[in-house]
C-alpha cells in the first residue's frame, strides 16, 4: 500500500503541471518523491490517463524525467510568484517540446489513443502541454496550493479565480481543521 503523502495526486487540472507535483512537499528534507523508480514513473503515465497501460521506462529516461519536471514547476511557479523564468528552464522545456510527440489513433468508438508511446515522446507531450499553457491565457490561473504543509501547484478553474487549495478533499480540509484546532486552543487558554 502506497502512503498517502507518496501517492500520486492529479488535481491540478493540466497533465504538465500534474507532472511536477510528482514531487511533493519541495520545501521539506527530504521532499516526497512520488517518482523514485523507471516502473514508477511508467505506472504514472498510466494513471495520468495519457497512456492505456504502463509504459516501459529506462533508467536513463528516468533520469530525464526529473531535470524536466524541475524546469516545469519553476517556469509555472514564476507566474504564481512575479519571477522571472530562466533561460536554461525555457531552453529545456523548448527542447523536449520540439520534440516528436506520439501517435495518435481512433479506436472503433472513436475515441483516441497514443500508439505505443515512448517515455521521450511522453516528455514531448508534456513539454507542449506546458508550453500551450504557459503562452496561453490559462497561464494566468496557475496557482500554488495554500496549505501549509503543500507546495503543489494546481490551474484555478473556478469562476471567480479564487481556489485556495490543490484539493478542498485533502488539503482544503486539512488545512480548515488546523486552523479550527488553533482557534479552539487559543481560546482555551
Amino acid at each position: 500500500m502506497i502512503a498517502e503523502e507518496a501517492a500520486f495526486r492529479f488535481v491540478a487540472g493540466r497533465p504538465s503541471v500534474d507532472f511536477t507535483g510528482t514531487l511533493g512537499k519541495r520545501w521539506r528534507d527530504p521532499p516526497v518523491e512520488r517518482i523514485p523508480d523507471a516502473a514508477t514513473l511508467g505506472r504514472w503515465f498510466a494513471e495520468s490517463g495519457l497512456t492505456d497501460a504502463p509504459v516501459a521506462v529506462t533508467t536513463t529516461a528516468l533520469r530525464q524525467a526529473y531535470p524536466l519536471r524541475e524546469a516545469l514547476y519553476r517556469l509555472m511557479r514564476a507566474p504564481v510568484f512575479g519571477e522571472r523564468p530562466t533561460r536554461a528552464d525555457l531552453e529545456l522545456v523548448n527542447h523536449w517540446a520540439a520534440r516528436t510527440p506520439p501517435a495518435l489513433a481512433l479506436r472503433a468508438d472513436l475515441s483516441a489513443r497514443l500508439v505505443e508511446p515512448t517515455a521521450e515522446q511522453l516528455f514531448a507531450l508534456l513539454a507542449r502541454d506546458g508550453v500551450d499553457l504557459l503562452g496561453g491565457p490559462q497561464g494566468e490561473r496557475l496557482r500554488e496550493c495554500s496549505s501549509e504543509v503543500c507546495t503543489l501547484l494546481y490551474l484555478d478553474t473556478s469562476r471567480a479565480g479564487s481556489r485556495r487549495w490543490c484539493s478542498m478533499e485533502l488539503c482544503g480540509s486539512r488545512d480548515k481543521m488546523t486552523r479550527y484546532r488553533r482557534r479552539a486552543a487559543a481560546a482555551g487558554t
